[in-house]
């Protein structure tokens, strides 16, 4: 609820056409459910070919000019060629005199079946009250994660459109099918594009996260990123009646090597890992002590009876700006039921480290090698020691004093009504450090979504009031963004 002097004519009659057309904009949002555009699954990627082709045709309805860019095909584990679904290019407005926003978004989802656990068929979009009888639920896959952002940002701009109004900016969509299989052909494109499709674009807004909280309301500005090892330890498979006792067994070199990486407080033992670490700022701090996040919440929503540490700004630093090390599996042991008396051969022990601002990668990358060596040449095993990192993404950070920041903030007091969290997020957003290292703009996210939707599990929801409301605040985005530069 919006006091009217905080308001102009303009954000009232804006808001005023959203609130008479949502029942329009939820039957958008079912249309776009109902295909089950799952780019995991090979059989469905006709599927998300589909679903490019309905996104592509809304934006051409909105005025735009719309290339639908083909990425030709990539090749399955089996050895079968598949085609990429396209990503489509978008453009509307070329005013010098605007500022020029990207919107990224995608409309493929996760896999989804009625029997894994969901109440309602995940692609029928189903409404059903919530706590509040004002929050009531559309639930579907791909309604948050991102089905109903997307829509929610083109309604946004089709709200100016049915109004006869002006645009406020120039818009710019980019919008791919292939973000949930790991978004494959994208980074080549964006780079191909950089100086044509990306040379007159000021700002990128990406919706595709969560709110930290259910009801109030985020502006993310950073993600960390990942640096996953494999460290394998081998010889050959032998009895252990014949060898047991007498040998160095793999297994038990590896558990050494795993158990030597963190201790009980969650403090990784690696030399130098902290070294690089950007120092906390007063300024830094300051953002934590106004989140809103409850601990007791987020242990019930995650069934965790006790977590390492006990105050919010603690919790929220060690999720968002500390390197953390989690221990993922072992590869080659036995773990069947039951008991099978082998000393297994070669085992391969995987982990990860989440990356923070200002680690170096290939710097980590030696201190992990040079720690791991050291433990195992402490053991004088004749075993074999190789240590790998298959996978390395960087963190991502924005200036939360950017433009872009100040627009959105003004345009989240507007619709909500209070100043919005300033967060980050402990897990890896490769595309948000794409579009920022490729294009050199400023990026920012902007979710809509809240704490409680489920992405990627069972149950997947937006709330009416979230899609409504988050479809109004990018229309006041708009106009905000178009003030200030």
């Amino acid at each position: 609820v919006m006091s009217s002097s905080s308001s102009s004519a303009l954000e009232m009659e804006i808001f005023q056409y959203i609130d008479v057309h949502q029942s329009d904009f939820i039957k958008d949002l079912k249309e776009w459910v109902a295909v089950e555009s799952d780019s995991v699954q090979p059989d469905l990627r006709k599927e998300v070919v589909r679903m490019m082709t309905l996104a592509a045709d809304r934006l051409a309805a909105l005025g735009a000019t719309v290339n639908v860019v083909n990425l030709g095909s990539h090749q399955l584990p089996d050895g079968q060629d598949l085609p990429l679904p396209p990503v489509i290019l978008g453009e509307l407005g070329k005013d010098p005199q605007n500022p020029t926003v990207c919107f990224y978004g995608h409309v493929d989802v996760q896999p989804a079946k009625r029997e894994d656990g969901w109440n309602t068929d995940p692609y029928t979009l189903t409404e059903i009250d919530g706590v509040y009888i004002f929050l009531r639920n559309l639930y579907g896959r791909g309604a948050t994660d991102n089905k109903g952002p997307v829509l929610a940002w083109i309604n946004a701009v089709e709200t100016f459109r049915a109004l006869k109004l002006a645009m406020p900016v120039n818009f710019r969509f980019v919008i791919e099918g292939m973000e949930e299989a790991g978004s494959l052909g994208l980074e080549k494109l964006l780079e191909e594009e950089k100086q044509c499709f990306f040379s007159d674009v000021d700002y990128i807004v990406i919706s595709d996260n969560l709110w930290l909280s259910n009801k109030k309301p985020a502006l993310t500005y950073g993600s960390r990123g990942n640096a996953c090892f494999f460290v394998e330890c081998g010889s050959k498979d032998l009895h252990s009646g014949t060898f047991g006792g007498i040998i160095h067994e793999p297994l038990m070199d590896l558990i050494a090597l795993l158990d030597s990486l963190v201790d009980p407080t969650g403090c990784i033992q690696i030399p130098g890992i902290y070294d690089r670490i950007a120092a906390l700022t007063e300024e830094e701090r300051k953002l934590y002590e106004s989140i809103e996040y409850d601990l007791e919440e987020h242990k019930s929503n995650s069934g965790v009876k006790k977590f390492l540490f006990g105050t919010k700004e603690e919790i929220l630093l060690h999720l968002w700006r500390y390197p953390s090390l989690s221990i993922h599996g072992i590869e080659g042991a036995f773990h069947e039921p039951g008991i099978k008396t082998v000393i297994p051969a070669k085992v391969i022990g995987k982990f990860s480290i989440r990356q923070v601002p200002d680690m170096d990668l290939s710097a980590v990358k030696q201190q992990v090698v040079e720690h791991l060596e050291g433990v195992f040449s402490k053991r004088n095993s004749p075993n074999k020691l190789k240590v790998s990192m298959p996978l390395g993404a960087k963190p991502w950070l924005a200036d939360v004093n950017d433009l872009l920041y100040k627009a959105a903030r003004r345009a989240v007091k507007t619709v909500f009504g209070e100043d919005p969290d300033l967060i980050r997020d402990g897990s890896t957003i490769p595309v948000a450090r794409m579009f920022q290292t490729i294009t050199q703009k400023s990026v920012m996210m902007l979710p809509i979504g809240a704490a409680d939707d489920g992405e990627h599990s069972q149950n997947e929801k937006i709330s009416r009031h979230n899609y409504i409301e988050g479809t109004k605040l990018f229309a006041a985005f708009f106009l905000e963004i178009s003030k200030l530069h």
